[in-house]
Formats: C-alpha cells, sequence, structure tokens
C-alpha cells in the first residue's frame, strides 16, 4: 500500500513539472518500451490500437509535450518548410512571401527562407541546405513574372513555384493574371465614358508587359475599340518614362481622354506631366495603374485608380498546394494564373 502511494506521488510529481517529463516517463506510465511508446506517439502502423491508446493516455496524464527535433528524427516529417527566394528586396516579393508564410503559420509549420539574390550557384547551394535539413516541401518565390527555369528534377520532396512560373509544365506554378488585370483597366475606364485610350508600358522583355497589353486590347476590342494610334508604347519602369509618353500623347492626340500605365510608377509620370501641361486627371484625362502601390498609388495626385495583384493570396494559394502535396494529393500541375482586382480611387473618375 505504502509503494503504490509513492508511486501517485511520483506520477503527481511529473505532472506538476511537466517540462521534464520525458519519453521515457511516458514509456514507464504505460508499461511498454521506449521504442513502442515512440512508434505510438509517432502514429506508427505497428502498434497495435489498444497499446497506443494506453502510451496516448499515459502522454496525456503526464502532460507530456514531444521534444520537436527528437519528434522529426523519428517521423517522415519535419514539419519545416523551405522558401527559396530570387530577391528578398523585390517589393513584390514581400507580400508573397508574407501570404505564403501566413498559411504555413496556420499549420504551425516552420519557414525556413533562403535568399538566392539572383544568383544561380547560390540557388543551388541554398536547395542543398534546405534538402540536408530535411524540409517537408520548397517553395520557389521569383523576382518577376517571367517563367523560370525548373528546379524540380532530383529534388525529393514536392516543389512548387509562386510569382515566377517554372517553364515545365509538369511543375504547379501560380502567378497573377496579368492579361484579366489589363482588360480589367480597359473595362473601367470604357464604362466611366473613355474612348480615346492610350497605354504606355513597361520593358517587353518582361511577361507583365506583355501580358497586360495584350489584356487592354483585348478589352478595348470587346467594346469595338483599339488603342489611340494603334501602338503600344513600351519602354522603361520609370516616372521619367511616364513623363515622356505623356508629352507625346499629348502633342500627337489632343484628344485623349485616358491613359493606361503599366506601373504605379510610370503613371506617377503620367500624372505629373498632364498636370505640367495644364490638363487635369481625371476631368481632362483618366489615368489607371498597375500593382496597387499604396507608397505612390494613395500618396498620388489625384490619388491613382489601380490594379492589384492580390500576391499575399497568391502566396496563401502556393502555400496550400504545397501543403496538399506533403499530404499525399496529387499536384495540379501546370500554370495557375489567379485573379486580381481593381482599386478604384480620384484618378479614374467617369468624364
Amino acid at each position: 500500500m505504502e509503494k503504490q502511494g509513492e508511486e501517485t506521488m511520483e506520477r503527481e510529481q511529473r505532472r506538476r513539472t511537466k517540462s521534464t517529463v520525458t519519453l521515457t516517463d511516458v514509456a514507464r506510465e504505460a508499461g511498454v518500451s521506449l521504442a513502442t511508446a515512440s512508434k505510438a506517439l509517432n502514429g506508427r502502423s505497428q502498434v497495435k490500437a489498444e497499446t497506443r491508446e494506453r502510451v496516448l493516455e499515459a502522454a496525456r496524464a503526464l502532460s507530456f509535450t514531444p521534444n520537436p527535433f527528437a519528434q522529426a528524427l523519428n517521423s517522415t516529417r519535419t514539419g519545416t518548410i523551405g522558401m527559396l527566394t530570387a530577391d528578398l528586396d523585390n517589393r513584390f516579393v514581400l507580400p508573397v512571401l508574407l501570404g505564403a508564410e501566413d498559411a504555413f503559420g496556420a499549420g504551425s509549420t516552420s519557414v525556413l527562407l533562403c535568399d538566392a539574390r539572383g544568383d544561380s550557384i547560390r540557388e543551388q547551394h541554398h536547395i542543398r541546405t534546405l534538402i540536408a535539413k530535411r524540409v517537408d516541401g520548397i517553395v520557389i518565390l521569383g523576382r518577376t513574372t517571367n517563367p523560370r527555369q525548373s528546379i524540380t528534377a532530383g529534388i525529393p520532396v514536392p516543389v512548387v513555384y509562386a510569382y515566377a512560373p517554372s517553364e515545365d509544365p509538369a511543375d504547379p506554378s501560380f502567378t497573377p493574371d496579368n492579361v484579366m488585370a489589363g482588360t480589367l483597366a480597359a473595362d473601367h475606364l470604357v464604362e466611366r465614358g473613355r474612348r480615346r485610350i492610350a497605354l504606355v508600358n513597361g520593358e517587353p522583355s518582361y511577361a507583365a508587359a506583355r501580358d497586360r497589353a495584350q489584356g487592354v486590347s483585348d478589352g478595348l476590342a470587346a467594346h469595338g475599340l483599339s488603342l489611340l494610334g494603334g501602338d503600344v508604347l513600351y519602354g522603361q519602369w520609370t516616372e521619367s518614362w511616364g513623363r515622356q509618353c505623356t508629352e507625346t500623347l499629348l502633342d500627337a492626340h489632343p484628344e485623349i481622354d485616358a491613359i493606361i500605365a503599366a506601373s504605379d510608377q510610370i503613371a506617377r509620370g503620367v500624372l505629373d506631366q498632364l498636370r505640367e501641361r495644364g490638363r487635369s486627371a481625371p476631368h481632362d484625362v483618366a489615368v489607371i495603374g498597375f500593382d496597387n502601390w499604396e507608397l505612390l498609388s494613395a500618396a498620388s495626385r489625384p490619388p491613382l485608380t489601380s490594379i492589384d495583384m492580390n500576391l499575399e493570396d497568391l502566396g496563401r494559394a502556393a502555400a496550400r498546394e504545397l501543403f496538399s502535396a506533403i499530404g499525399g494529393e496529387a499536384a495540379r500541375p501546370g500554370l495557375h494564373r489567379l485573379p486580381v482586382r481593381l482599386v478604384p480611387r480620384e484618378s479614374t473618375a467617369s468624364a
């Protein structure tokens, strides 16, 4: 009887000091070997149902908290995800990263972040490091929407591409729908009574510039319209380019009543030059940008209507796809273009 009382006191003491409870304590409490207790807590199939339940009951009674490092050694999963970026300082990368990390955090998953800085050798080094750390999967996050070379072959865990899609159609890739973005911009201006619309674009080497131009042209065509002057003005992603093109457009087409700028930065230059020429936005010329970079769009004069790429949603979608693949679900290969949205402000009021 005295011995039984001592054992009860010992168990109570272990409960009060749960931070010191070990797997050995759980095994002793359940009356099983250390190996059996480990298998039961890690969901291994070699343990009988009644034995597993006994071990789980002992763990609950002792308020046992598994050591995550020891648990990783005894499990095929480590609860860690690798995120490999091409350029961490890029302003488009951060919101995608935050969205993905938010989704991973909701599942109590740790994220190991690596920045390749646009260097393929550094990228390969980071991949080897992530694999050595036994991550459950990897998100490859690009700095532009230009397709990039696939690195999936030879990687033993699921890989998902975000923002910059993989060139391999067998890989799951998530990128904003820039064609849709261009169409939204055209539709918005036409709905506000604008008919003489020009496009001031960025560099043609960027897929985003080409896709947005296609969307604008398709959107105008659906309304029986075409770009003023019939041309897309490709150039730089800068305010100075926006000012230069606006000057040219006002000289060649004084009847112009709307300008689509392929980025908020270009749009700021457009607005500045309109003001210099004594043309009011939006009364004389409506202006719309892309990316909804609030540092520029909300602070413009007047505040700038812009197309938001929903980058945090894109990051979350990529994370969910990776979780599904890690969980054993079949991957959804191919390019997934995610919806974007228009954020209206004063720069596109009705004519």
